[in-house]
């Protein structure tokens, strides 16, 4: 059993089935970090003019805004997982490249392993967006728990039957 995983979380339904396996890896009395990472979008660069300040504003008030979201939706599910597991769980929110955060936060908070998701991309879209999965695993610096996508398409098939018989898959 381990005392300390972190588990990135994106706001996807998907990252969020992570949770399911944590009461099966930490020990009673562990500690869970939840992250999520804001990713700096690229700000217009003008090579002859200074530039406007209407477009960095509203890039300010996007970035606080998404800042507060993440940080509300890290609250309710830490405060979820506590009252349902009793783990202690802290949030944290960092910025930049995804899978370079992922991998620094789990240096800086020494957590024994990651816990995550994969988005299931292949083929072109997985050569567009990468696999933070992927970039997570080959430069990570603890144990990875790496929950595959199918999972999510499976219990998504079950409850399309289920909605379809009104009945609950067990």
């Amino acid at each position: 059993m381990l005392k300390h995983l972190l588990i990135p979380l994106d706001g996807s339904e998907l990252a969020y089935n992570a949770l399911e396996y944590v009461p099966d890896l930490i020990e009673a009395g562990g500690t869970v970090t939840l992250i999520t990472i804001l990713e700096n979008p690229e700000l217009p660069v003008y090579d002859f003019y200074p530039m406007p300040t209407a477009p960095l504003m509203d890039y300010e008030k996007m970035f606080e805004a998404a800042k507060v979201r993440a940080e509300e939706y890290l609250a309710h599910v830490a405060k979820q997982l506590t009252e349902k597991h009793h783990f202690e769980v802290t949030t944290k929110i960092e910025t930049g490249d995804p899978a370079a955060a992922i991998v620094e936060a789990a240096k800086k908070y020494q957590v024994n392993a990651i816990v995550m998701c994969t988005h299931g991309r292949s083929g072109l879209s997985r050569w567009l967006f990468g696999s933070v999965t992927e970039k997570v695993l080959m430069s990570s610096v603890c144990p990875v728990y790496v929950i595959p996508a199918r999972k999510r398409s499976l219990n998504t098939q079950e409850m399309k039957v289920a909605r379809q018989t009104d009945t609950v898959p067990t």
